[in-house]
This record gives structure tokens, C-alpha cells and sequence, in this order.
């Protein structure tokens, strides 16, 4: 028998046995049902086990079967899925519910091309819903997979790469031990997770030191090889709280976003990009007067333009950040009131200075010592001409565009925000 064969018999033998010893208890180990399996890998792609765990929980006792979650009206899912990201992650696994149900009578197919070919199903998860839940020998590569392999035969091909991928899956099927493949593949995952950790790899206690070939060539810090993903892109945004008056004291607007793209129908504060902006990293204190001005003109124009209502900024409240895989949002966040669009005469041409810099916005003049209030009012007298129908002085729409609504802080329980807007409207009610 070759030192490879001895080293790969070794690996598969000692991982199954140190899983079954050591082995997590998950939620969604507590039996073999397909659904659940399939929930729970979903949730669980680029998102840590302690996190995932209450939600997962909830999300199954709000949606126990296939059934349920196809039924139930997609605004439902995405609110309990709120704070876990991702959310097209949310959408394709009702999309495939839905599939299910249609086709294969609420039943998850024992069938690896019919799962493979259901809404946002991909490789990994097909290998690990045909081998936990029907213990079929399929390979479940993912990151934590591709790293353990690696490292314990010490390949040296970049990860990223798909042709990398492919060997790998090749390679980690051949290891299934016959008839225990859901376990061993939850093994390989656990021991990814748990010991062969990205940057820490804790050797001592790994049930397969002994024959890893990164380990004895004193690279296991080294592997595995994999190209840097290209950085997610700045974007700066001003955002509004708008916050109500008389009727709609103590609330606030948001907006729900298109039906497709990105966090598509989710419900979100009003915010803009702002064009050219340079602030970089720096803290919020420091942004002056004359940037804040021009956040409160952009904001105000640009609202206006979009919706007909005028929305003015009258301080700034904080700053925060977000990042998707490939966009990183910086928020300067300021709060806000919902007044009438004015036009007519009277709308002065000024500029002032703050801190040795003229701040001039064409008619509209913005004073610091005044508040943000003026540059909005100026701002509306400009465009006011566009949005008046009725020769009145007054803009012509009073009601909110379908996509606005307002809202108190007991409406967070019935729609779902991304993340971001979550962490402020928390802040803010808090």
C-alpha cells in the first residue's frame, strides 16, 4: 500500500471516529429530514453557527415543512430573515420550496440532479443535502472542505480557481468511508470550522496531525493558496430620518426598494449617493459645515426631483457603514423634517463663509449658525415651479408616493430592513 493510500485511509478513519465522539449539537442534526437540512445550509453559507442558530430555530417554528414556507407571503420570509444577510438567499429557498411543492409533491427529491436543478441549489449544497439527509456518497465542498484538504495533502493550486474546485470535489469523494457519507462530510466540515481554523490551525489537538503533509513540511500556516477577491467599491450616501409631525408625531418615513435587485422589496431609510464625496475613513466629527451643506443639498434635491416632496435635512446624527460582497455603503446619516414645496419670488441668492469656504448652492443659501432648515426652503423656492399645479404656491402632491410609508417603532415587527437600517433605527428609537 502507498504512503498516500495509508495517509488517505488514516484520514477518513480517524475524522469519522473523532466526529462521532465529538460532534456539536445542532438544531439541525436532531434528525435527517431533507428541509431541514436544506434550511439550514442555506443559512448557514458566509455566516458563523452561533449566529445562525436562533434564526434558524425561529425560522423553522414559524415555517416547519416545505409546505409552510411556500405558502407564505415572501414579505413573511424576509422578515424572518432579517439580520442575516443575503437575503436573495431567502428568495431562492422559497423559490425552491415553491418548486418542491409544484413538482415533487412537498417531497425533497432522493434525487441529486433533481435537487441540483432547484432555485439557488448549488453544488455544495446538493452534496450536502443528498449525503446527510440520504446518506448518498456525494462530496460537500466548501471553503472550510477546501482548506482542510489542502492543507493535509498540501496542495498547492489556488482555491479560487474552479478548476481547483472541481479536483478537490473529486478528491474528497474518494475519502467517503462506504455507507457513512453524511457523517463524514459534516466531519470534514466541523473539523474546517472547529481545529483547521483559517488563520490559527490548532495542530496539537487535530485527529489527523499525524499523516497532514502541510503540518510535517511546516506550512500549515501557508496553505491554502487562494487569490484575494477584488475589493468591494466605496460608495458614500447620505441617508435622512424624517422624522413626523401632528398626526405622524413620533414616527418616521421609509421607503420600500424596487421588486428586483439589490435587498429588492425591503423597506429602508431614503438615501442618496453622493457624487465625487472624499470624506474617505474619516470619523464623522470631523466632516464641517460646509460638507454637511452639501449633503443637505444633494438630499434635498435629489428627493425632490424623485418623489415631489421636500425633505429637510436639519442636522447631522451619525455615521455607519456596510458592506455587501462587492459594494462597501458609508451612511452619514442626518435628521430631518417633511415640509411643502414653496415657489415663487423670494428665494435669495447668498453665499456664506465657514471656516475661510464660501458655500453657495445657486439661489440657495445655507447658514450654520441657522440651521440646514433654510437651504431646503431656498432649494424648494428654486424648483418649486416644476412641482406646482395649481398656481396655488404649494406643491400639487400632498400624499406620499405608494413606495413611502411612515412608520413608529411598532411597525419594526411587521417589515423586514436590511442590516444597516436596522442597527439605526434601533439607535434611533432607543
Amino acid at each position: 500500500m502507498t504512503e498516500t493510500r495509508i495517509a488517505e485511509q488514516y484520514f477518513s478513519t480517524e475524522l469519522l471516529a473523532w466526529y462521532r465522539r465529538m460532534k456539536r449539537d445542532l438544531p439541525w442534526r436532531m434528525n435527517h429530514d431533507p428541509y431541514r437540512i436544506w434550511v439550514s445550509e442555506i443559512m448557514l453559507q458566509q455566516t458563523r453557527v452561533d449566529t445562525v442558530i436562533p434564526y434558524y430555530e425561529r425560522f423553522m417554528e414559524r415555517f416547519p415543512t416545505i409546505g409552510a414556507l411556500a405558502e407564505a407571503p415572501e414579505e413573511e420570509v424576509l422578515k424572518c430573515w432579517e439580520g442575516l444577510g443575503y437575503y436573495s438567499r431567502a428568495r431562492n429557498l422559497q423559490a425552491g420550496a415553491r418548486e418542491v411543492v409544484q413538482h415533487y409533491g412537498g417531497q425533497v427529491p432522493d434525487d441529486k440532479l433533481s435537487v441540483a436543478g432547484l432555485k439557488g441549489v448549488g453544488p455544495y449544497t446538493t452534496g450536502a443535502i443528498m449525503s446527510i439527509a440520504f446518506n448518498r456518497p456525494e462530496p460537500a465542498v466548501d471553503g472550510n472542505v477546501m482548506r482542510v484538504l489542502s492543507r493535509y495533502f498540501c496542495l498547492e493550486e489556488d482555491i479560487a480557481k474552479p478548476k481547483t474546485r472541481v479536483g478537490i470535489e473529486k478528491l474528497a469523494a474518494s475519502l467517503i468511508p462506504e455507507g457513512a457519507a453524511g457523517d463524514f462530510n459534516q466531519a470534514l466540515m466541523e473539523l474546517g470550522a472547529l481545529v483547521c481554523t483559517p488563520k490559527s490551525p490548532s495542530c496539537l489537538p487535530c485527529p489527523v496531525m499525524e499523516h497532514c503533509a502541510a503540518r510535517l513540511a511546516g506550512r500549515e500556516h501557508e496553505l491554502p493558496v487562494k487569490t484575494k477577491a477584488k475589493k468591494a467599491r466605496d460608495e458614500q450616501r447620505a441617508a435622512v430620518i424624517v422624522m413626523g409631525t401632528g398626526e405622524h408625531e413620533g414616527q418616521i418615513l421609509v421607503r420600500r426598494r424596487p421588486d428586483t435587485g439589490l435587498l429588492a422589496q425591503m423597506w429602508e431609510l431614503p438615501h442618496v449617493l453622493l457624487s465625487g464625496a472624499a470624506e474617505g475613513d474619516r470619523p464623522a466629527t470631523v466632516l464641517s459645515a460646509a460638507e454637511q451643506a452639501v449633503h443637505a443639498e444633494v438630499l434635498t434635491r435629489s428627493l425632490l426631483e424623485e418623489t415631489g416632496l421636500l425633505i429637510r435635512p436639519r442636522s447631522w446624527w451619525m455615521d455607519t457603514d456596510h458592506i455587501f460582497s462587492h459594494i462597501h455603503w458609508k451612511l452619514h446619516v442626518y435628521l430631518a423634517d417633511l415640509g411643502s414645496v414653496e415657489t415663487g419670488q423670494g428665494a435669495a441668492t447668498a453665499a456664506t463663509t465657514t471656516g475661510g469656504q464660501t458655500v453657495t448652492f445657486g439661489k440657495a443659501l445655507y447658514s450654520p449658525q441657522r440651521g440646514m432648515d433654510e437651504l431646503g426652503a431656498a432649494i424648494a423656492a428654486e424648483q418649486g415651479a416644476l412641482y406646482s399645479a395649481d398656481g396655488s404656491g404649494h406643491a400639487a402632491r400632498k400624499e406620499l408616493p405608494e413606495e413611502y410609508r411612515w412608520i413608529g417603532a411598532e411597525h419594526r415587527k411587521e417589515l423586514a430592513f436590511p442590516n444597516v437600517f436596522v442597527r439605526l433605527l434601533r439607535e434611533y428609537w432607543a
